[in-house]
């Protein structure tokens, strides 16, 4: 009897109060507040520039074609995402794992270009605090807007590859592919700012 009330018990403090389950609720709970967070960078990031008069265009042709590269392996992995959902809600396991997998191989591989171009940059002089073209600032806020948005992919790649893995074993739902795939569109959509803003904006002419 008491085990009976227990496990009723169990079974009603899991429930969502909402009309979606609690693992969706918390990661919408965390977009909107991340976008909040990324909102503000990027309008802080806009005033300092615009205030600065010496702000630096540095990027060439082929930091832009990098740039571009980078954005359709997003919008790409954005597309596998949700084959692979479509899949799991399918039953068809084996694609659901393959098509999470190959959008976290996307975002290993927007990490990779990222780097390379963060290794060049500062192969060119650009830190944190100075760089050879002008103001000091640039780097500062480069780093922390591009470094922000890449440590959200890094979480993201970590995040696609443990859920296809438990997915496979059977530790995990097509729910939990959904909840890790509107994380993977929301850090799609960030990037979507940040090449005119900070790319775009800053080419060299």
């Amino acid at each position: 009897m008491n085990d009976a009330v227990i496990g009723h018990h169990s079974q009603v403090t899991e429930e969502s109060p909402f009309a979606i389950p609690s693992s969706k609720l918390v990661m919408w709970l965390f977009i909107i507040s991340d976008a909040v967070t990324f909102g503000a960078i990027l309008i802080a990031y806009g005033y300092l520039r615009n205030a600065t008069p010496d702000w630096p265009a540095p990027f060439q042709a082929s930091s832009i074609i990098n740039a571009f590269i980078m954005t359709f392996i997003l919008v790409t992995s954005s597309l596998t995402i949700l084959l692979g959902l479509r899949a799991a809600h399918a039953g068809n396991k084996r694609n659901a794992i393959r098509w999470t997998f190959i959008t976290a191989g996307g975002g290993a591989l927007f990490a990779l270009l990222h780097l390379r171009e963060w290794l060049a940059l500062i192969h060119e002089g650009v830190g944190l605090s100075h760089n050879p073209w002008g103001s000091g600032l640039f780097g500062g806020a480069f780093f922390s807007i591009t470094g922000l948005h890449l440590t959200h992919v890094i979480v993201g790649v970590v995040a696609l590859s443990v859920v296809a893995i438990g997915y496979g074993r059977g530790r995990y739902e097509s729910r939990h592919i959904e909840v890790w795939s509107l994380y993977w569109h929301f850090v799609d959509l960030v990037w979507m700012f940040v090449v005119p803003l900070v790319y775009l904006l800053n080419m060299k002419h």
